[in-house]
């Protein structure tokens, strides 16, 4: 029998209610509420806005995230430009905001083969360093930078990215063939952590890199990581950076990285979150800094906003990431957006310079997206 259209029209009338409650209440919920029980949220503060241009992105970063990570503020070009020359006024505001708003605060990243200037490598006649004298050059670096944030920064990206997978065959591993491992060799990773922990025996130390999802780079520095521990050099976790797209990897393939690499015995987080929307121009899934491609029109589709399809995807992708990340909860001990908002990412510049992206959260206003909403329904559900 159907139903008269007066009680067809209340029961619309009370889900429109609930929907409308249900958006009330998540407008005032936060992630690193949503999931105290689980793992620290976090993001990656600018330059910029340590520096006070965007006042809006850091309140924003108060309100919804327990943990900051250095995004560029930290790195070697930033902080030590010259040979006796450190800047440290926007470090030090970004560890002050942290402090100030009780958060874990990362430091990222000492030992990179990017932003590294070309004179780290050479000496005064421009010639390529011995060993030793490259390793005098990353211990007083280290012993400067980590050393004046002593007990106030919390953990370290120690080396970052220092594995490569074979493009012709994603089942083998290699070194990444950098300044650091030509002139110092393999055991550059042993000496930085060494370094590291001498300048703050407190601080947590970490390797971060990309593609651990593909078995060959993950068994490959997971040897790395067995063989620090067995020379028993600290190093407390690995960082699985989430620069993934709508397709890629697979819930699957997400889950057996975090199942192989909990038998290391090291915590696992997930840093650098984001979700590519805009088509790829290239196969490589990676985050390689130096691939560049010539922009082209058809790869930036949605230069004045995202389509609700897209938008729909980006959110049903991130609540099943998520889904993931919760079940996993005794493995994983942070998740590090890589920004506060969509204006802030290099993927808007990355590979391709000038597009309009839209991985994160939260839009250009700071306003949260359909995805922060599926987010914390993840946790929702159970309360």
């Amino acid at each position: 029998m159907n139903k008269p259209i007066s009680q067809i029209l209340i029961q619309l009338v009370i889900c429109s209610i609930c929907l409308q409650v249900r958006i009330a209440l998540a407008q005032q919920a936060t992630l690193k509420e949503a999931f105290d029980k689980d793992f620290l949220v976090g993001t990656a503060l600018s330059t910029a806005q340590v520096l006070g241009d965007t006042p809006a992105a850091l309140e924003l970063a108060a309100r919804q995230f327990n943990s900051i990570t250095a995004e560029n503020l930290l790195k070697w070009e930033s902080v030590h430009p010259e040979p006796d020359r450190y800047d440290f006024e926007a470090a030090d505001k970004f560890v002050d905001f942290g402090e100030n708003h009780d958060m874990f605060v990362v430091g990222h990243t000492l030992v990179w083969h990017s932003q590294t200037p070309q004179w780290v490598f050479e000496d005064d006649q421009g010639n390529p360093l011995e060993r030793d004298a490259l390793l005098d050059r990353m211990r007083d670096h280290i012993h400067t930078v980590v050393g004046r944030y002593k007990g106030r920064i919390h953990g370290w990206d120690v080396v970052n990215e220092a594995i490569v997978t074979d493009p012709n065959d994603e089942s083998r591993g290699s070194w990444r063939e950098t300044p650091w491992y030509r002139i110092i060799g393999p055991d550059y990773i042993e000496k930085a952590f060494q370094f590291a922990h001498e300048a703050d025996p407190e601080a947590e130390l970490y390797y971060n890199d990309f593609d651990e999802w593909k078995l060959g780079k993950r068994d490959y520095f997971g040897k790395i990581v067995s063989d620090l521990r067995n020379k028993n050099i600290r190093i407390d976790g690995i960082g699985l950076q989430g620069h993934w797209g709508l397709d890629y990897p697979t819930v699957t393939e997400i889950e057996s990285m975090l199942t192989g690499l909990s038998q290391l015995g090291v915590k696992l987080m997930i840093t650098e979150l984001d979700m590519n929307v805009l088509p790829s121009p290239s196969s490589n899934t990676g985050a390689d800094v130096t691939m560049r491609i010539q922009d082209q029109p058809e790869f930036n589709p949605y230069p004045t906003g995202l389509p609700d399809d897209i938008q729909k995807q980006l959110s049903d992708r991130y609540e099943e990431i998520f889904r993931m990340f919760h079940d996993h909860r005794d493995t994983i001990g942070r998740v590090t957006f890589w920004g506060v908002d969509d204006g802030q990412s290099w993927r808007n510049y990355w590979p391709i310079s000038g597009r309009t992206n839209y991985p994160l959260l939260f839009d250009r206003k700071y306003q949260p997206k359909p995805a922060f909403y599926s987010v914390l329904q993840v946790v929702g559900d159970e309360k």
